[in-house]
């Protein structure tokens, strides 16, 4: 009887479930799309309990179309979208509110003023992060201020806040906790120290009761009720989404990067065993930490906030393609963008600008510009704004980073892929797994339950599918760059106070 680890991955757009046998390879898939809400400019929401249904109901079909019974599952990890901040009552495990998701931007005004009250490097110093909407603190502020009764109920103990690795934890088995690449990514979380910071629950009006237990990335956290899959599995991974692709795409070595091409574009960096500091508005965020008393890992992080939600905007926005995947045609269908570029500043610009009032700009339009060279643009747009990240990075880091390894949807985009690592001057690879956001919260759950050994094992079953070397003249790629940077400045402070 063959074992599996089950991964469970919660996406922005998408909830998704991959069983994986001991040689890493999936075995089964399942994918469910959910709805997004936009109830003004610049908000993103969810229903929490569209989060959770998709995954439950992702889980249970793969399960089902493999045949794999819940006693043939060693264990459950889970990888998260990060920031997104959910509300809920302790007692009946209700959402009070609708999630606000980490593109959302509506509490940008507040990130200003706590800037103009000098609290920024204060913030960077604890956190590794910048003082940004992106992340949840000013956002479950938001929450206790504007839903009724929730300060106070929260002050009660009567609420439960987390990120959505902890709300599906909540759900599986009823545990209240986060992990530290999780927490990391709060605002509220001190990544030196490793817990909770006092003075920045009290800087954001939160109270301490509201936060999950922080616990191991790799660890049995408990046991999924038994009516969910028949009986009960462990739940004992737990990551955020970019921190699982870096852990599955083996990145276990200082200096080793990878990228992934979701509905953003996350570009990471292992930083060794210490906080890494940025001079490049980059962010120093927690890894992993694979046991209670081990040492963590540190990644240095780049993030784009518009990657393949730039395509879904072609498709669901502008109608121009039916599927995601008829972009690479379109896109291919023209030699170039025809001077086209667009800059997907749709919910402000993330690193190195973190600019959250800049919006989505087209420049260079003429009559000849088609759907096509639009399709183009948009392709070129991700790898534009990864380009920027390398740069930063490079920049950063002691050492030259030699090669970044590809994941995430967009990555099996060989147009776009090419025409990264001509841009990024060094070899784009792209891996025989792709989910490696999934394969990272498999192994993380693995490694807890003794169903992989070691790192070392793990990173053994690393395979490269294909190698995309930079072709691209080095005074064209700069003159593309130059160009582009002229297109960001355009977008940039669109919709700031006049």
């Amino acid at each position: 009887m063959t074992d599996y680890i089950l991964a469970l991955d919660q996406g922005t757009t998408s909830s998704r479930a991959i069983l994986f046998d001991h040689a890493g390879r999936p075995c089964g898939s399942a994918a469910q799309e959910f709805p997004q809400h936009y109830p003004q400019p610049g908000w993103v929401e969810h229903d929490p309990d569209d989060l959770w249904t998709s995954q439950l109901a992702v889980a249970r079909q793969v399960l089902r179309e493999a045949r794999v019974r819940p006693d043939q599952v060693r264990a459950i990890g889970i990888a998260n979208q990060r920031e997104t901040t959910v509300l809920w009552e302790r007692a009946t495990g209700r959402a009070v509110a609708p999630a606000i998701v980490w593109q959302d931007r509506r509490t940008a005004d507040a990130c200003d003023a706590l800037r103009a009250a000098g609290h920024a490097d204060t913030i960077r110093a604890r956190t590794g992060l910048e003082l940004d909407a992106y992340f949840s603190a000013t956002k479950l502020a938001w929450l206790l201020d504007h839903v009724p009764g929730a300060r106070e109920r929260a002050e009660k103990g009567e609420l439960c806040f987390g990120t959505v690795d902890s709300w599906l934890a909540y759900k599986l088995c009823g545990a209240h906790v986060t992990d530290a690449s999780n927490a990391a990514r709060t605002m509220l979380f001190n990544i030196h120290q490793l817990r909770w910071d006092d003075g920045l629950l009290a800087l954001f009006g939160i109270p301490p009761s509201l936060l999950p237990a922080v616990v191991p990335s790799s660890a049995d956290v408990g046991m999924t009720h038994a009516d969910l899959f028949g009986a009960p599995i462990a739940v004992a991974g737990i990551a955020g989404d970019q921190q699982a692709a870096t852990f599955g795409q083996a990145c276990h070595q200082p200096g080793m990067v990878k990228n992934t091409y979701g509905t953003g574009c996350f570009m990471l960096m292992h930083a060794g065993g210490t906080p890494a500091v940025s001079h490049q508005r980059l962010l120093s965020t927690v890894g992993w930490r694979l046991q209670e008393a081990s040492q963590p890992c540190y990644l240095l992080e780049g993030s784009v906030f518009m990657g393949g939600a730039t395509v879904q905007w072609l498709r669901d926005g502008l109608g121009i393609i039916r599927t995601s995947g008829d972009v690479e045609a379109l896109a291919s269908s023209v030699p170039d963008s025809g001077g086209v570029l667009l800059v997907p500043a749709f919910v402000g610009l993330g690193a190195p600008h973190w600019d959250p009032y800049a919006r989505g700009t087209i420049v260079g339009l003429t009559r000849g510009s088609t759907a096509a060279h639009i399709a183009r643009a948009a392709v070129e747009a991700i790898a534009y704004q990864s380009a920027e990240l390398l740069t930063a990075m490079q920049r950063d880091a002691a050492q030259p980073v030699l090669e970044v390894r590809a994941d995430g949807g967009a990555a099996r985009n060989d147009l776009l892929m090419q025409f990264q690592a001509d841009l990024l001057g060094v070899p784009v690879l792209r891996p025989a797994v792709t989910e490696t956001t999934a394969l990272g919260a498999a192994y993380l759950a693995g490694l807890a339950v003794g169903f992989w050994a070691d790192c070392q094992e793990i990173a053994a079953q690393w395979r490269c599918a294909r190698r995309f070397e930079p072709a691209m003249p080095a005074d064209r790629r700069q003159a593309l760059l130059d160009r582009w940077a002229r297109a960001v400045a355009r977008a940039k402070d669109w919709e700031a106070p006049l």
